[in-house]
């Protein structure tokens, strides 16, 4: 997908992280056009997935002298974008 169409589907999309995957889609455009000197209306969505990142570790005291384990799980977004190849 086209990463202006990409950002206009996440800018009107209901869903709470849609938020979060535009503003990583914008820093990989960023990164794209200041880091590897790309054209930016000729991006495209390559990949994006999410994996697990770092897990804290907090507790709880229970009843009769025991500890709740409360696990704290984080995400990392990850966007690839790439440039369209021209057809020749």
């Amino acid at each position: 997908k086209k990463v202006d169409k990409a950002l206009t589907d996440l800018a009107f999309s209901k869903k709470r992280i849609a938020v979060d995957v535009r503003k990583c889609l914008q820093s990989a455009i960023a990164n794209a056009e200041n880091n590897h000197n790309l054209d930016v209306d000729e991006l495209i969505v390559a990949e994006a997935y999410v994996g697990k990142n770092l897990t804290m570790k907090r507790g709880r005291p229970r009843a009769r002298g025991r500890f709740g384990k409360i696990i704290k799980p984080f995400a990392e977004i990850t966007i690839l974008v790439r440039q369209i190849e021209e057809q020749s």
